[in-house]
């Protein structure tokens, strides 16, 4: 097919549609009974969750969008407004399906092991009597009623907020009908625990305690009708940087106006009467289709409680302990490991305690000079914020605070004015763009008299708590370019002090999206001289055109290509004459899949990457990310072996992308059921198990051919793919 046709609409996927098909992946995970009861609930709340962000962002975009008439096509040729109207039609299918999943699938299991979510009218006396307690001492006291008439207006709800509506008139003849409005505080836990025998765990949901004593509210009213109802709006911020004063400030001000962004959804209950739902809709300004009548709580992601508040460890994942490094006690044992060899760290796998010691250490040890570090996204109590502010008293240390992050914005700049406090240089990266990269750089005087920088480098975020559930790979090391190039890309961040080339790391939006094409054209060249030509790519999704039509090329030319895409991607594969060397798999399951790895063959030279970019348009030219090479023979085989090899042999957790857009199991109901008698591969199971030492080496999956050809270690000094 020639280069001219790859411009063709029906050659790429939907990015919405194919995010809508990730979540239903997840969704299937909360369905299949082989997964543990409550963690079943947990993934129907992760959708839930899920749904909520690509709404009040993704939805909400392509809606003003479509009101501003913009008519600019996606490469699948689709205008927002066409894309806004199947989108919905696919959103009100999806939640029919959560709903389903919710009730016909977990409220029975769940019950068939003791664990029941009542309604008021089937409490116990004792039930009852506990929950009038609770309502009346913890409830009552945080709720304020809203009367809606003229000296009343209605009440601003905020973004995502548990509401009551309930139809109310004064107690006398001909008296009109209002509008009653309570906004549930987000401090009270919309899930309630009853008093109930050890056999069994009860629970409540808090709409239904305040519906249930909403009377005591609206004294001299009758309440006719009520419903739980929650409005979401739209999120996205609009910042104009360049007439800026201070980026804090304007993120921190433009936080205000997103509880106060356009309604764009209005979830309700089933059982609402029409006049409520007619009155809610005129107030919000919503059409029929924005409206969504749910057949179950009013806020599935709150089903998460169930998980965390029910003790039950016999219905979740096996707890395992991750492998830990073993260093003597003291702030300079993990410089004196890192100083001889450099350490790849496989997490949730390998323990992310490695790099908050390293981080610590660096804030203790009195030989560190300076530390440098970029935060994205990190825990609420992150023990390396406070290693850097605990630091900050004694050397110089300057971090790159991206305020930007989604819904972390908040928690950013709270930490970046505790940092400043404390004395800490904070800086926001370059104007314009994000700061995604995931770097830490330590500079120190070594015993031996020698000034070294240490280096962190990774493919996810500083987050001790999301490392215990996410897959991502951290890399120690005092290689003298690795280094060096961290050094650089920190005065780029702080300075805008950029450079031509930052060998061995390509470093987006300067170099990156380029140094990758050359990398793919590359395996192009080497196919159609007869060579070794295969690429293995595993990340969260792809998108950009550009990549996609080189991938496409390099399929034609005959280069094997493994895509391992958890998200959307736009790419069709399996076509004939244009995809059918490439395969497109995604793996959900336990975990999130979340590394980033980029494997070339090379002519039989394989080169290795990993790092903070996915292959979209966002990571290549809208952020400063970094993708690092590894050249360390014992590290490569180490990712072959620990990443590539398992995830490609995975046979239960993994959904190939079909050319028609929908995603299939690798086998069929019939043939799993054969497997699961032994016969079976889930790769995450088998890592936990390899982590705790029930797993040998010798019984890792063997690694794909074009792996058992890398070639020996060039010298740090060259680099495959950067381009001047």
């Amino acid at each position: 097919m020639p280069r001219k046709a790859l411009d063709r609409p029906d050659l790429f996927f939907n990015r919405h549609f194919s995010w809508m098909q990730f979540n239903r992946r997840v969704l299937e995970e909360a369905r299949d009974q082989d997964n543990p009861l409550l963690e079943r609930a947990k993934f129907l709340a992760i959708t839930a969750s899920n749904l909520d962000e690509f709404v009040e962002v993704r939805v909400a975009g392509l809606m003003q969008q479509a009101q501003h008439h913009q008519q600019d096509r996606g490469p699948d040729g689709r205008t927002p407004k066409d894309v806004l109207a199947e989108l919905t039609q696919q959103i009100h299918a999806f939640v029919g399906q959560q709903y389903q999943c919710w009730q016909e699938d977990l409220v029975p299991a769940l019950e068939d092991e003791s664990i029941r979510v009542l309604g008021l009218s089937e409490l116990s006396a004792d039930g009852r009597a506990h929950i009038e307690n609770f309502y009346s001492k913890t409830v009552e006291p945080l709720l304020t009623p809203v009367t809606v008439d003229p000296a009343h207006p209605f009440p601003h709800v905020l973004n995502k907020a548990l509401c009551l509506a309930f139809l109310i008139k004064r107690k006398r003849r001909n008296a009109q009908t209002y509008l009653g409005v309570v906004t549930v505080p987000r401090a009270l836990p919309r899930l309630v625990r009853l008093p109930s025998d050890p056999e069994s765990v009860e629970y409540i949901f808090l709409h239904d305690v305040v519906h249930a004593f909403a009377q005591r509210l609206y004294h001299g009213y009758e309440i006719s009708s009520g419903a739980a109802f929650r409005v979401t709006r739209n999120s996205n911020l609009y910042l104009e940087e360049e007439e800026s004063r201070s980026i804090l400030e304007t993120v921190d001000s433009q936080l205000h106006r997103r509880s106060k962004g356009s309604a764009v959804r209005l979830e309700i209950e089933a059982s609402a009467q029409q006049e409520i739902v007619e009155r809610l809709q005129a107030n919000f300004r919503l059409s029929d289709k924005q409206i969504f009548r749910v057949n179950g709580p009013i806020n599935l992601s709150r089903v998460s409680h169930l998980y965390d508040q029910t003790p039950r460890p016999d219905l979740k994942y096996r707890a395992f302990v991750p492998r830990e490094i073993a260093m003597k006690p003291g702030p300079a044992s993990i410089f004196e490991i890192v100083r001889k060899q450099n350490l790849l760290l496989h997490h949730p796998y390998d323990s992310y305690a490695t790099v908050v010691r390293f981080i610590e250490s660096a804030a203790q040890d009195p030989d560190v000079l300076s530390i440098k570090q970029t935060l994205y996204r990190t825990s609420e109590n992150s023990p390396i914020v406070r290693a850097l502010i605990e630091a900050a008293a004694k050397k110089e240390v300057a971090v790159v605070v991206e305020l930007k992050a989604r819904f972390d914005e908040a928690s950013n700049i709270r930490w970046a004015r505790n940092l400043q406090e404390a004395g800490v240089q904070v800086f926001h990266g370059v104007v314009g763009l994000k700061t995604h990269c995931k770097l830490a750089l330590v500079v120190r005087r070594d015993p031996d008299g020698q000034i070294r920088r240490y280096a962190h480098l990774g493919t996810g975020n500083y987050n001790p708590a999301t490392a215990r559930v996410y897959t991502d790979l951290s890399l120690l090391t005092s290689d003298i370019h690795l280094t060096s190039a961290v050094h650089h890309v920190f005065n780029y961040l702080t300075a805008y002090s950029e450079r031509q080339k930052y060998t061995p790391l390509f470093v987006a939006p300067l170099n990156l999206g380029k140094n990758f094409l050359s990398l793919i054209n590359r395996e192009t060249a080497h196919a159609k001289a007869g060579r070794p030509a295969v690429i293995f790519a595993k990340f969260n999704s792809l998108l950009d055109e550009k990549i996609i039509e080189a991938l496409y090329c390099a399929s034609q030319a005959g280069v094997q290509i493994e895509l391992i895409v958890r998200g959307a991607c736009a790419l069709r594969p399996g076509v004939r004459a244009l995809s059918s060397k490439i395969r497109v798999r995604s793996v959900v399951g336990r975990f999130l899949e979340h590394s980033r790895v980029f494997i070339f063959a090379n002519g039989g030279k394989t080169d290795v990457y990993l790092g903070s970019a996915d292959w979209m348009q966002r990571n290549i030219y809208e952020r400063v990310e970094v993708i690092f090479q590894v050249r360390d023979k014992t590290l490569r085989h180490q990712i072959f072996t620990q990443v590539a090899a398992p995830y490609l042999a995975d046979t239960l957790k993994t959904r190939i992308l079909l050319p028609s857009g929908e995603y299939a199991r690798l086998h069929s109901a019939r043939q799993l059921a054969h497997l699961r008698n032994g016969h079976h591969f889930n790769a995450q199971d088998f890592l936990v198990d390899f982590a705790e030492g029930k797993q040998s080496a010798e019984s890792l999956p063997a690694p794909p051919s074009f792996l058992k050809r890398d070639g020996a270690t060039r010298s740090a000094g060259t680099s495959q793919g950067e381009e001047a």
